[in-house]
């Protein structure tokens, strides 16, 4: 309790010293509106319903692009990290195509898949495939090779070497690969939904924008930072539960 505490003191001594500031008018209203105001047009955007349904779509497209992206990303990693020819035929086109920026590629998805739900799913999808797919192949690969030959010994199937053995032993990268794969892929989100839509938290922002209603602005950048913060809050008890066995060092 206490350290969850310590985590709200930066917030809100910055949260006071922007009210300060925009009670003093030594910032412009228009650009940096307070968090009074910004309170008071979430508490609106709440009462009238526009909120949760642009979180509810959000909140659903990044989940459809985690889950193909993170299962595909899961599955060609512990392929890879099985298989040495499999790393010599993907991993070099996989290692070019995780360098190239979502923005780079957004032109082309547009182009290829439309407007649609389909070209912002794949989208993220993209984003989601990579942090998986490296730490789930380094997990697998950081894996003892002593294990490999006991389990031979004790003629372990391959689904048995997979389930018994692999798994647990990557399961530390395999959940950071998860971490790091639901902060993209909310990212992703942003970008998606800049590109071209007519619903969402990223689309509530744009229409927010053209319009000059900086609060509504502030609204939506916050519910991006507050779902994303409790998404990665989720992942990290996920991991004190699973990996209770680990003694390293706490600081």
């Amino acid at each position: 309790m206490k350290i969850a505490l310590l985590g709200l003191v930066l917030p809100l001594a910055a949260l006071a010293a922007w009210q300060t500031a925009s009670g003093l008018k030594l910032v412009s209203a228009t650009l940096f509106p307070s968090p009074l105001s910004i309170a008071e047009e979430f508490a609106g955007m709440v009462q009238s319903g526009e909120l949760f349904h642009h979180l509810k779509v959000s909140v659903q497209r990044a989940a459809y692009g985690f889950l193909l992206g993170g299962s595909l990303g899961l599955l060609t990693g512990m392929l890879v990290g099985l298989r040495k020819r499999a790393e010599y035929m993907l991993d070099p086109t996989l290692q070019m195509l995780r360098t190239v920026p979502h923005l780079a590629i957004t032109p082309l998805f547009i182009l290829w898949f439309g407007f649609d739900e389909l070209s912002k799913i794949l989208l993220i999808a993209l984003g989601a495939f990579f942090p998986l797919y490296v730490n789930t192949f380094l997990g697998v690969r950081n894996v003892d090779s002593k294990l490999f030959d006991v389990a031979k010994v004790l003629e372990f199937s391959r689904f048995r070497q997979i389930t018994k053995l692999v798994l647990p032993s990557a399961l530390p990268n395999v959940l950071l690969g998860l971490r790091l794969s639901l902060g993209v892929a909310w990212l992703g989100l942003v970008v998606a939904e800049l590109m071209g839509s007519s619903e969402g938290i990223g689309y509530m922002i744009q229409d927010a924008r053209q319009f000059s209603r900086t609060t509504a602005v502030f609204v939506g950048i916050l519910i991006f930072a507050v779902v994303g913060k409790l998404v990665d809050s989720v992942v990290r008890l996920l991991e004190e539960r699973l990996l209770k066995w680990r003694d390293n060092y706490k600081g």
